[in-house]
């Protein structure tokens, strides 16, 4: 029964954030002060050359909101939105590109997305994990007041700062990686693949830089605190090697807040991966969301957002519902 409690009190506190999230995702875009009917209508009379006539744009008007789910009311379109989206995970065509479903933009975009934040997260996390570890056990040294100095100047810089920064350096200065990704669609080849690393390495760089000073000080604050209780003392005492006093004592000790951390930092690393996407016009859900909010593109707007929320989310849930197989001292209940 404990472990039926736990699964279930996690699941519905992740129902909960879904829903939540959803609902402010449907009216969120309603505060904005286009209107993606009118837009629709403005840019067609001027591709056209031609005004269309009051009939023509009152049955024009009336068959776009029919298609985009804008009829009725306010509370109307939220139960068709909850209904479409939740039953049939279907957000409808764009508005900037109909009769394109919204789903196979995402689905282009997704991957990007995904690739670029699981492996940055790992790298950041990890990497920063073992410098603060070192920095922390070896704290008398040189070297690991160098590591903490470098902790405390990352942290507290912005993505875009340090995206900009990555730019101005390593894409206009020396023009070592370019300043925007250009990838053609086709069969993933070895030569693709090359060009996907290469075009990529700026912005994985940058979210790894700004996600990494919060992990190194973090964890050296950890290792520092570990190394001096009682059970490392006896260890020593008893004439353990340091290396493994630190790697199974120290770090298995201190890595355990960190892994919850991670599952907090999950959604400013996956704005800060949408941010970059932007300023390195990555071809992911970050640059999908920006096109849409330029275009007022409601339904792209709300499948790019209810996908981001839905991942975040079930990255946390994963994270919660395994946190007991790190931690033996936590159960089931």
């Amino acid at each position: 029964m404990g472990l039926v409690q736990y699964i279930a009190s996690r699941v519905m506190s992740y129902l909960i954030v879904l829903f939540v999230g959803i609902t402010v995702t449907f009216f969120l875009p309603r505060f904005m002060p286009s209107d993606p009917v009118e837009n629709y209508i403005y840019e067609l009379q001027s591709q056209a050359g031609q005004s269309l006539g009051p009939d023509e744009i009152v049955a024009l008007r009336e068959t776009l909101s029919q298609i985009y789910g804008l009829e009725g009311n306010l509370f109307t379109q939220y139960l068709g939105y909850i209904e479409r989206v939740v039953l049939h995970f279907d957000f409808g065509p764009s508005f900037s590109s109909f009769p394109t479903p919204v789903l196979e933009f995402i689905y282009r975009a997704l991957p990007w997305t995904l690739g670029l934040l699981v492996v940055t997260t790992v790298i950041a996390w990890t990497l920063g994990n073992l410098i603060g570890l070192v920095a922390g056990y070896f704290n008398d040294s040189k070297a690991a007041n160098t590591m903490e100095v470098v902790g405390v100047l990352i942290y507290p810089i912005p993505y875009y700062i340090v995206a900009l920064v990555l730019i101005l350096t390593l894409a206009y200065v020396w023009p070592i990686f370019p300043l925007t990704t250009t990838i053609r669609p086709g069969p993933l080849t070895l030569e693709k693949m090359r060009l996907i690393l290469y075009n990529s390495f700026l912005p994985a760089l940058t979210i790894v830089i700004a996600s990494l000073g919060w992990n190194i000080l973090s964890m050296k604050a950890l290792a520092f605190a570990n190394k001096e209780e009682g059970y490392v003392t006896f260890a020593r005492l008893k004439g353990t090697p340091p290396r493994t006093i630190m790697t199974t004592y120290v770090f298995r000790n201190s890595i355990l807040p960190q892994i919850t951390g991670l599952s907090l930092s999950l959604g400013a690393i996956f704005n800060g991966a949408l941010l970059t996407e932007i300023l390195f016009s990555y071809p992911g859900m970050g640059l999908l969301m920006r096109s849409a909010a330029g275009a007022g593109d409601y339904n792209m707007m709300y499948g790019t957002i209810t996908v981001s929320i839905f991942a975040v989310a079930t990255a946390i849930l994963v994270i919660d519902l395994l946190y007991p197989l790190f931690d033996p001292r936590i159960r089931y209940r």
